[in-house]
Formats: C-alpha cells, structure tokens, sequence
C-alpha cells in the first residue's frame, strides 16, 4: 500500500504553481471460474494497475490516465493531463479536495485467502456447487452457470492540496442458476453467497437456494390483473430501494434529473422506512473508510422515517449545491470522480418474510423483476418491470405466476410501504436490506 502511495504523492509533488494536482494509483487482481458437466467451461484471471492524474488551474480541469506505473509512463500521462487542460472549459466549481480534518473509521475488509488459496481448490469449489445443485432435486436437469469469482484491490491518492488516503479489500462470491424441468416446461433459479474470501463461502447456501427458486416456479400461469399487496424478500428490496437511492444522486439533482428535487425536508416515504448510506458499517461488503477523493467516510440519511433528509455529494457537486461532500466521491483510475452509494442499508423493522406474508389475505410474493432500468423513468418516478413471483392466498404462499407486470411509481410505492421486516441480508453490492410490503400496486397479467 505504502508503494502505491509514494507513487502518488511523487506526481504531486510536480505541481506548477498556481495548479493543483491529484493522482489516483489502483491495482487488483480477479479470477473467475465456471463450471459446466463436471468440468471447467471457462477461467479467468487478470491483474491491473494504472494511475489517473487530474490537473486543475484556473476553473479548468484536465484528466489523463494509464495502464501502467513506470516512471516514463507516469511522466507522460501527466503531460497529457496538462495539455488537455488548454482544451477545457472553464467551471468555477472544479477543484481538488482538500483535507476533511476527519478521523476515519478503519476496515480492514483484506482476506489473505484470496490470494493464498490455491487455483485447484477454486476451481473444485465450482465444480462441487454444480455437483451439490444437480443432486438436490429430481427435477433439476442440470445448470446454466456454477462460478466461482473473486479480486482484490488497493488504492492510494495524494493531492497537491494535502490529502493523502489509501485503501483495500477482497471479495469471493459463488452462484448458481438452476435449470428445473417439468413436462415441457423449464424454470431458472438462482443462488449465491459472498464474503470476503473463499474460507466461508457456503456451497450448499447457494444450491439450495437455485434449487428452491426454480423449482417453486414450476407451473406458473399468467395471473389475472388487478391490484393488490406485492411483498418483496431483500434482495428484490435491494433492486427497489437502489433505484431509489440513484435518483437522490447530487449529479441528477443538479441536472433536474429527479423527482425528489426541493423535497428535503417533507416526507416521501412511510414512517416505517429509513434508508442510509453508510460505509462505517462493517457488516457490509461496502464498507470503506474513505472515498475515491479521500474525504473521511460517514453515516449519510437519506430517507429517515419517511422524510427526505438530503442527497448523496462529491465534493464537486458538493460544492456547487452548497451542500457539501457527503464523501460519496466513486472512481475508478480510468475517470475523474463522479457519485455513488457505497453500502445503502435500510433500519430493521419487525418480524420477518415469513411474518409478512402471514399478516395478508390477499396479494403477491414477487421473486424476481426484470427490466428495472429500462422500466423505470427517473426523472418521472413511472415504474413498470416484469415480474414472477407466487399469490399469497390466505397468509400462505399459492400458485406461481409468470408473465405479469407491476405497475406503479416510485412515489407512490415508497408511500405505500405498509410493512418493513428485520430480517436484514447482505447483498454482495453491499446493500442491507430487509423485506418490505407494498399496498396497492397493479399488477397486469390476463
């Protein structure tokens, strides 16, 4: 770590005067596995490294990067970044970070395991996950994919300004889609599980997941239309609660790009819900002690019982807001610093999935949405996806169902939020998120 900061810190050093400059120095390691009939289909492996280097004088801004740390390299990239300077337009509110003063929370999110566990064992790990999801049911035929991935990656930045930051981590993450048949009939499901290394990874976690998913699914019918209480489990209220979060984005409200502009303050959500971003929460796979600008990391409300409390900022948009950085700066050494969450979690409730299917007489257990991004406008809020899921009949799960959609808005789903579990599961982007049930959402189908 302290090689790639030295890196760093040595470009700034060249600061002309009256100009500012920051380097951003990376490198990672990823390998991936894929396992298909007993056997490998495919594997990959790869390292990177590279440095981007920003040049700021006089309210313009000029950015060049390589895919290399030689000292030659690195000489010539900023010489670039200065000569892209003349090229930019002028914007009073570009400038490189300076100093927070803040004391960051430490996490140390490194497993040794992922470089030390040899390629044999992540390969068998593969080849097992297919072995144990074949084997769990006679209705599953086979699989479409079984993987194994996992990387590491460091980071360190010094601006000419002061600041100096550094950071690293690890992740391992196995999945599983499952092919079950029925008759003519086949249903995809799949399973997961992450961690920071290999060591803990569950393969039967992951099987037997897939299995359920596809299995449950066998038979479903087109559902007749009509509207109803949809329930989501997590990860289905990760995908909803994200969407969300990417339209309280500083950028988007800079452009206009948002329904939520000028609402801090007023309620946008049912009392039930609170969302934060918040990387000095160990627990998640996002968690981090700084930023990709090397602003000190903090517990940022987005939503807090229903109301609106503000928006995610880098320290650009930061500024020109009046707002200030939020530490939610996200790069990567190929770009400047645009804004990103880095481990949106939503506050428990009560009870738990089965609890809230339980509590309804009449509605929809929706377990998987298609099209979110292409179905969701956002800067109107319109939202429509493709759904499957089963009817709840009776506090109970009934008959599956294929070929629907949910309709609504973001607005209106958010406020009509009537339950919120405590059954808090970790997403491998770094999301906590917990079951929720939402009233009144037309779902289409015959």
């Amino acid at each position: 770590m302290s090689e790639l900061l030295r890196i760093a810190e040595h470009v700034t050093e060249r600061a002309g005067e009256g100009e500012q400059l920051e380097a951003y120095v990376s490198r990672g390691t990823s390998l991936e596995v894929q396992a298909y009939q007993g056997d490998v289909e495919s594997f990959t492996s790869s390292t990177s490294q590279g440095i981007g280097i920003r040049v700021v004088q006089d309210g313009r801004a000029g950015f060049a990067y390589a895919g290399s740390l030689d000292d030659d390299v690195i000489a010539e990239t900023l010489a670039e970044a200065r000569d892209n300077l003349r090229f930019a337009e002028p914007d009073e509110w570009v400038a490189v970070a300076e100093p927070d003063g803040g004391t960051p929370i430490v996490h140390d999110h490194w497993d040794e395991s992922v470089q030390t566990m040899p390629t044999e064992e992540k390969v068998a790990m593969a080849i097992e996950l297919e072995k144990r999801t074949t084997s769990r049911d006679d209705r599953i035929s086979g699989v479409r994919t079984a993987m194994y991935s996992d990387h590491s990656g460091e980071m360190a930045l010094a601006t000419s300004t002061g600041v100096r930051a550094t950071d690293r981590g690890t992740g391992a993450y196995v999945s599983v889609s499952a092919l079950a048949n029925e008759g003519d009939e086949t249903k995809i499901g799949g399973g997961f599980d992450v961690d920071f290394g290999p060591a803990s990874l569950d393969l039967d976690r992951a099987a037997d997941d897939a299995v359920l998913r596809a299995t449950r699914l066998l038979g479903a019918t087109q559902p007749e239309t009509e509207r109803l209480t949809i329930v989501l489990e997590p990860r289905m209220a990760a995908s909803l609660v994200g969407v969300t979060v990417g339209m309280l984005n500083g950028e988007r409200v800079l452009k206009g790009r948002t329904p939520f502009i000028d609402r801090v303050g007023e309620s946008i959500a049912a009392t039930s819900l609170t969302v934060v971003d918040d990387p000095t929460d160990a627990r998640s796979f996002g968690a981090t002690s700084v930023d990709d600008e090397g602003q000190t990391c903090r517990r940022v409300p987005l939503i807090e019982d229903g109301v609106l409390r503000g928006f995610l900022h880098n320290t650009y948009t930061g500024r020109r807001s009046g707002e200030g950085t939020t530490a939610n700066g996200v790069r990567g050494y190929r770009s400047t610093p645009s804004v990103g969450a880095h481990a949106i979690i939503m506050d428990p409730g009560e009870g738990d999935l089965d609890s809230i299917i339980a509590g309804l007489d009449h509605g929809v257990f929706v377990t998987s949405m298609s099209g979110l991004h292409s179905g969701v406008n956002a800067v109107s809020g319109d939202f429509s996806v493709g759904a499957e899921g089963l009817m709840i009949r009776d506090g109970a799960l009934a008959e599956p169902i294929r070929e629907a959609t949910i309709a609504s808005t973001i607005q209106k789903m958010l406020n009509d939020i009537v339950a919120v579990g405590a059954d808090t599961e970790w997403q491998p982007g770094g999301a906590g998120a917990v079951s929720i049930a939402i009233a009144d959402v037309s779902l289409s189908g015959a």
